[in-house]
């Protein structure tokens, strides 16, 4: 190996280093600063925390509040509920499922004519093993389909279903009155 070759790799692998040098100053200088704006130069990195921190307030009364109010019962919210917002809140839903008549089966099966059919018999869906077997309702009605989009992978463990739910019971007996539309 020639003079000029061995002083070819020895530069390239000081520019190398130097430029993971200036990567990593630079990337601390960004990244780490403590509360006031200045670098942590002596804080250890190991517990740094990326995104932004929302600071939840954690008062006890407002769960008190909310606990002290009678629930409704679902019946009645189902009677007052609004097919129009269930529409609207269904949205979210068409990512994984169609709402047309004759519509095809998605990520999840076509929701046209749900409400009165027998879990997991809508005709070339894949459903899980779990949807198949399942035996708590005979057929979709406004109390199973309240239970199941509350937490469908408590009412049904197994499913493929993988959406959270919804928390909010007005929600749920919203879509629950859309999807009875849709006949």
């Amino acid at each position: 190996m020639k003079g000029i070759e061995f002083n070819k790799i020895a530069a390239a692998i000081l520019v190398t280093g130097l430029v993971m040098l200036v990567c990593g100053t630079v990337a601390e200088a960004l990244y780490f600063k403590d509360e006031g704006g200045e670098s942590a130069e002596s804080a250890t990195h190991t517990e740094a925390k990326r995104g932004f921190q929302i600071a939840v307030e954690n008062n006890a009364s407002s769960g008190a509040a909310k606990s002290a109010e009678p629930e409704v019962p679902f019946e009645q919210v189902l009677a007052s509920a609004d097919p129009k917002k269930g529409e609207a809140i269904s949205k979210k839903c068409t990512s994984c499922h169609s709402f047309d008549k004759d519509g095809p089966n998605k990520v999840g099966p076509a929701l046209w004519g749900i409400v009165g059919r027998k879990p997991g018999a809508h005709d070339g869906f894949p459903y899980s093993d779990a949807m198949k077997g399942f035996t708590g309702t005979a057929s979709w009605d406004s109390a199973s389909l309240n239970t199941f989009l509350t937490k469908p992978q408590d009412y049904i463990k197994g499913t493929k279903m993988s959406f959270a739910g919804l928390s909010k019971a007005e929600d749920r007996a919203a879509v629950i009155r859309y999807l009875e539309t849709l006949k």
